[in-house]
């Protein structure tokens, strides 16, 4: 990663908690929206929600305790081309972190997402809305009419629509909300999957020592990831092999 040219994306990366604008998730278009028309919601982003958020980057928002931090020189260089550039260069640069970290476990990936949307939806069947939130997390509880996430802000909300989205990679629960406009936008939830079993189906472990040493390396890595069922094309794009 470090040879990829992500200067956008690196510059806004987190090494802790913070606010990233809110642009670069966009709220999915559906429930199994593909890359590409994620990649295109951010690149048609409005100009003027790219600047705002990324004001609010700069400015804070004390009401929400989130403070202000000054701008990095490659990110005040993108916004002085205008909120169009910046959604363009960072749909691009999304678009190429999409190819060298997640693109080769998209497959296993979705799969494991999918199969956590199914729990949900029986959860939400069989035991109804407040049943689902508890499950989600130890962060995310609701209680009399009101859903509570563990947080550093503060905001308080009444919105009729809550957008829930499981993730494989987030290591905490996290909301994505408006902070730039006035336009009422349902909060996105996102929270991360629970399950190790399911979550390891990405990221399988280690071959022991002793297996590498009797197979070598490559062959006692492929062999470990074959807990989960796996095609030779599968397993060569995520071992990157041929």
């Amino acid at each position: 990663m470090r040879r990829a040219r992500l200067p956008l994306l690196s510059e806004l990366a987190l090494d802790g908690a913070g606010y990233v604008p809110d642009f670069l998730s966009p709220h999915p278009c559906g429930p199994s929206p593909t890359v590409e028309e994620e990649l295109e919601q951010v690149r048609c982003t409005p100009p003027e929600r790219v600047l705002g958020e990324l004001e609010a980057l700069r400015d804070g928002r004390p009401q929400s305790s989130l403070a202000g931090s000054e701008l990095p020189e490659g990110v005040r260089r993108a916004m002085a081309r205008g909120g169009a550039h910046v959604a363009r260069q960072a749909a691009d640069e999304v678009r190429r972190y999409w190819e060298l970290a997640f693109a080769p476990h998209w497959e296993a990936a979705k799969a494991a997402l999918d199969a956590e949307v199914d729990r949900c939806a029986g959860v939400l069947a069989r035991h109804g809305a407040a049943r689902l939130f508890n499950s989600l997390h130890p962060g995310i509880r609701w209680a009399d009419g009101t859903l509570h996430v563990e947080s550093r802000f503060r905001i308080a909300r009444s919105v009729p629509l809550v957008v829930v989205v499981p993730s494989l990679v987030t290591p905490r629960p996290a909301v994505a909300v408006d902070a730039t406009r006035n336009k009422v936008r349902p909060p996105m939830l996102i929270y991360p999957v629970g399950d190790k079993a399911i979550a390891n189906t990405i990221a399988p472990a280690a071959p022991p020592a002793e297996m590498a040493q009797l197979l070598g390396p490559t062959r006692a890595g492929l062999l470990t990831a074959l807990t989960q069922p796996a095609s030779t094309a599968q397993l060569a794009a995520r071992h990157f092999l041929s």
